[in-house]
């Protein structure tokens, strides 16, 4: 095992492990999620308030408090951040353990097919169809959709993609997700700002990346960047949420490791 960790920390140095930052930009442009009125109220825009700038208020040093939800940019939803997860034990971002928070990452690369048609779904087939090529979704890594959605976070109005019959984005059908959950997974992300499809709120159930995943205790990734820089299979993902007490998610510094 030391060796393991010697031949890691030698690639870091040499290049020749990269690491690929898969977080977007986190600031008061952040697009943030509107839900409709009947569903209750939404998470606020993200604001950066000064405490002092080498000033009266603090003379040689700069330091900001912040105001944002737990689930703004990328972030990291935990099993109690739905109602069907909401009695696991360990389930809030300061109880799971940590070794959770490092694993193998699939990247399933629907970009053509949401660049056609942004409501594109994908299905168990289209997962099969994957692992007849790549190999099989192991138990215990991470499952992430690529859709170069995350080209468009650069306003509310193109990564919301949103009319007056709902948000359009891709996502997981419920059986797609049902099925990568018999695989045993971890977790399961994308490049929206949700990890569900803009017309998920229609499935039975309803939000099924939520509702399943974290019904089964398992983790969510939403608003990750630059998922065209990570192979099909061989990267590590890590993704840790900040260590609040009894939070339902965290924004987080998504980070892949790949070989040069």
């Amino acid at each position: 095992m030391s060796d393991a960790i010697a031949k890691l920390a030698t690639g870091l140095l040499s290049g020749a492990v990269k690491v690929v930052d898969l977080t977007a930009p986190l600031g008061p442009e952040t697009p943030v999620l509107y839900l409709p009125p009947q569903f209750g109220k939404n998470t606020p825009q993200v604001k950066v308030h000064t405490i002092s700038a080498y000033d009266q208020d603090g003379p040689f040093w700069a330091w900001n408090w912040l105001e944002l939800g737990e689930h703004t940019g990328t972030h990291f939803d935990a099993p109690c951040h739905w109602i069907t997860g909401k009695d696991h034990p360990g389930n809030t971002t300061d109880t799971i353990p940590p070794q959770n928070f490092v694993a193998p990452v699939n990247v399933i690369d629907r970009s053509k097919e949401a660049d056609a048609d942004p409501d594109y779904l994908l299905t168990v087939d289209s997962i099969k169809a994957w692992e007849a090529e790549h190999g099989e979704i192991g138990a215990g890594s991470w499952v992430l959709m690529r859709t170069d959605w995350y080209k468009r976070n650069g306003a509310t109005d193109t990564f919301l993609n949103a009319d007056e019959n709902g948000p359009h984005s891709p996502g997981p059908t419920v059986e797609a997700i049902e099925y990568l959950l018999s695989k045993g997974i971890i977790g399961w992300g994308q490049e929206t700002i949700g990890t569900d499809a803009g017309s998920a709120g229609g499935m039975n159930p309803p939000f099924p990346a939520h509702n399943l995943m974290h019904k089964a205790n398992k983790y969510g990734l939403a608003s990750l960047s630059n998922l065209d820089q990570l192979p099909a299979k061989g990267a590590i993902l890590i993704a840790a949420p900040l260590k609040l007490v009894k939070g339902t998610g965290s924004p987080v510094r998504a980070l892949a490791l790949i070989g040069g």
